[in-house]
């Protein structure tokens, strides 16, 4: 029973998504006595539904410059959240008490955030925004809609299944040597593959990654990018397992498909070894000679030969549960050409698509550049990214300076801070005035010049004196334009509506070069992110550890044992109500301890049962020494919650707390644990700077 809705001041949906549930309950509503009558559309449903909550905010913000942002309806039932971005009102509904204020405001947040990877920084201006939110053609509308729908139930499954997206933090694949493999794959056969190629339209890769699941694998930048961002490289992984689903491990397609070993009764099917890949793959036999040298060194298990005659057929040929040939070879090739469609191919490319990420332009940061991603998938649940810069990037550094300038412009005229009279001598507006005199003659158009040199008559003239409102009106329709002339250059000229992208043939070159580099490794990649990590390996030096998470805030890396996330997946816990049950218990401790550290506490600990939970904060240095604890802000419960997609919390508390550390850098690290209750607390401890010192040490080797 969930429900979430964007809209206008005047009830206009500019965005709504529904479970089945609520959609039933709004049928019931809406249902009228004449069955042959038919219903309002389920947009028009939320506006009539809606319609008194939104006009009631947005009156009281008006009149009181302040509304709620919480409220429950009569016997609980229903829980709703508001929060006013912009111009645009975003509510939260749950009516079935499986999600609490905090997991709704965080919905809420991670929804905007999504808005501003798609939209960049046409999000700042309120018309702009409905244009994109709500296009006139009702069919792009409907595409629109769709997308942002299917993000918030990828975001809300991976929440539930996946410990990176309950903390946030990107989960590495362990393996060193085949992550410094696969990274250097990526440098040389395909970011300067691209780079070096003359076809390439002007685009420039700047990061490459290999994903297994949600699990990253190997991460190369070119020497030309700035970093990427903990909480971007995960908005990333959110958007790749959006178009491309891990819904299922191997364990469960040999469950919901028929087994090549059972298909005509007890019939034996003959594998042929020398089998093909898909026509846009390599081979095994011409990818033996790349991957032969790229490899690591392997173990094989050779069975046992089949009793009976060899084939005559070219290639070997392994039997499997059959202890005589069959005697019709019909049979074979049918069982052949059944076996070979079950054989899952790659995914279908996805488009590029057009996103913005922070980064830092001319050694200038600035927000929401704009790159491309494009997504090559290898195989089902295996996908390589590369994420491209357009040529004309330093035109977004551009407007973002003149945008900021608007802005701090805007917010001390709102003040009544800056008279008329005293703009001139501001050394704000004569920067942003020179900014925007160059930028005009260059390269703006006459409907903006004009806008310009009426805020300039207004503003410095003596003769033709303007008001403070006045003043105000203008500023934002110049902020206008720029965020119009923003969206014509990057949103109306994205890959795939006349922009530049990188040309399909040089697509599918790179996308088999590192198809022929993890040919051999592509089963083991794939049941390795289902068993990452083991707490076998922790269990002789950790007694009464059941299971632990740790998080380096300031790389947003995390490290935890394997949870299975569906019934077909087992880890070291089994598939019974014991995995189920420890599996609540940490998914709990990640929400209380978020909620505590709203409220300024670093450390927790608390016996329930049979278990006793831990969660620790702390602050060192790049040597690894504990640095003093400061006390933390204390949030409000209105505020961004803590976490990197719906606002970066650890992002701005490193900043915080390096104010008082300046000479050296400083690292954020968190541990969440759970104990057997007849571990002494005293011992907890230990163990838990124990455990932690072991995986800083783990973490400090170099593979990104």
């Amino acid at each position: 029973m969930k429900c979430v809705l964007v809209a206008t001041e005047g009830a206009e949906v500019l965005f709504y998504w529904t479970d089945e549930e609520f959609e039933e309950s709004l049928r019931l509503k809406f249902r009228s006595e004449d069955e042959g009558e038919e219903l309002p559309a389920l947009e028009d449903q939320l506006s009539t539904l809606l319609a008194p909550v939104i006009i009631s905010s947005m009156t009281m913000l008006e009149k009181l410059s302040d509304t709620y942002t919480c409220f429950s309806t009569e016997n609980g039932n229903y829980l709703y959240v508001l929060h006013l971005f912009g111009e645009c009102l975003f509510i939260a509904i749950n009516g079935d008490h499986t999600e609490g204020e905090g997991d709704l405001r965080q919905k809420l947040r991670v929804l905007k955030f999504l808005f501003e990877v798609h939209f960049g920084l046409v999000t700042v201006d309120g018309q702009l925004i409905r244009k994109e939110l709500r296009p006139p053609d009702l069919e792009q509308r409907v595409r629109v809609w769709e997308h942002f729908q299917g993000l918030l139930w990828t975001y809300s499954r991976l929440r539930e299944q996946e410990q990176c997206f309950a903390v946030e933090a990107v989960e590495r694949l362990i393996h060193p040597q085949l992550c410094e493999l696969c990274i250097e794959a990526l440098e040389r056969h395909v970011i300067q593959t691209v780079n070096s190629s003359p076809a390439r339209a002007g685009e420039e890769v700047l990061h490459a990654f290999l994903l297994v699941h949600s699990k990253l694998l190997a991460f190369y930048s070119s020497h030309s990018a700035s970093s990427l961002r903990p909480a971007d490289l995960l908005a990333l992984i959110l958007l790749v397992q959006d178009l491309y689903p891990s819904e299922s491990t191997a364990e469960d397609d040999d469950d919901a498909q028929p087994s090549p070993r059972r298909l005509r009764g007890s019939q034996s099917i003959a594998l042929q070894q020398n089998w093909s890949t898909r026509s846009s793959g390599p081979t095994r036999s011409s990818a033996r000679t790349d991957t032969d040298s790229f490899s690591l060194p392997e173990e094989y298990f050779t069975p046992a030969p089949s009793p009976g005659e060899q084939s005559s057929g070219s290639g070997s040929t392994v039997w499997l549960d059959g202890e005589t040939l069959p005697s019709d070879t019909s049979l074979i090739q049918i069982g052949e050409d059944t076996l070979q469609m079950l054989i899952p191919d790659s995914p279908a490319p996805s488009c590029p698509r057009r996103i913005f990420l922070d980064a830092s332009v001319k050694e200038s940061y600035c927000p929401m550049v704009p790159h491309t991603m494009y997504c090559l998938p290898l195989w089902p649940g295996i996908n390589m990214v590369l994420l491209t810069k357009t040529p004309s990037a330093t035109l977004a550094l551009v407007l973002y300076q003149l945008l900021d300038g608007f802005s701090l412009l805007e917010k001390k005229l709102k003040e009544g801070q800056e008279a008329r009279s005293s703009l001139r001598s501001h050394p704000l507006i004569g920067d942003l005035r020179q900014r925007m005199d160059k930028f005009v003659k260059n390269r703006g158009g006459q409907e903006i010049q004009g806008t310009w040199q009426e805020f300039k008559t207004k503003a410095f003239s003596r003769s033709e004196p303007g008001s403070s409102r006045e003043l105000l009106q203008l500023c934002r329709k110049v902020k206008r334009q720029l965020c119009a002339l923003y969206r014509l250059s990057f949103l109306s000229l994205a890959p795939g509506l006349g922009g530049p992208q990188l040309p399909q043939h040089l697509q599918d070159q790179v996308q088999m070069l590192m198809q022929e580099k993890l040919m051999d490794w592509k089963d083991f990649l794939l049941v390795k992110s289902r068993r990452n990590v083991t707490m076998v390996s922790y269990l002789e030096d950790f007694p009464g550890l059941v299971h632990f998470i740790y998080v380096d805030r300031t790389t947003g890396q995390m490290v935890a044992p394997s949870l299975s996330s569906s019934e077909g997946t087992s880890s070291e816990l089994g598939k019974g109500p014991l995995a189920a049950f420890i599996r609540t218990k940490v998914w709990a401790l990640i929400w209380l301890a978020r909620r505590y550290l709203q409220k300024g506490y670093t450390t927790l600990l608390f016996h329930e049962g049979d278990f006793y939970c831990s969660y620790f904060l702390w602050f060192q240095n790049e040597m690894g020494y504990k640095l003093q604890i400061t006390e933390v802000p204390v949030l409000s419960d209105d505020s961004a919650p803590v976490g990197m997609l719906g606002g970066d919390y650890y992002r701005k508390l490193l900043r915080y707390y390096s104010k008082d550390h300046p000479a050296e850098a400083v690292r954020c690290q968190e541990l969440l644990t759970l104990h057997l209750s007849v571990i002494p607390t005293d011992v907890l401890v230990q163990q838990a700077g124990e455990l932690a010192r072991r995986l800083w040490e783990a973490s400090r080797v170099p593979l990104l």
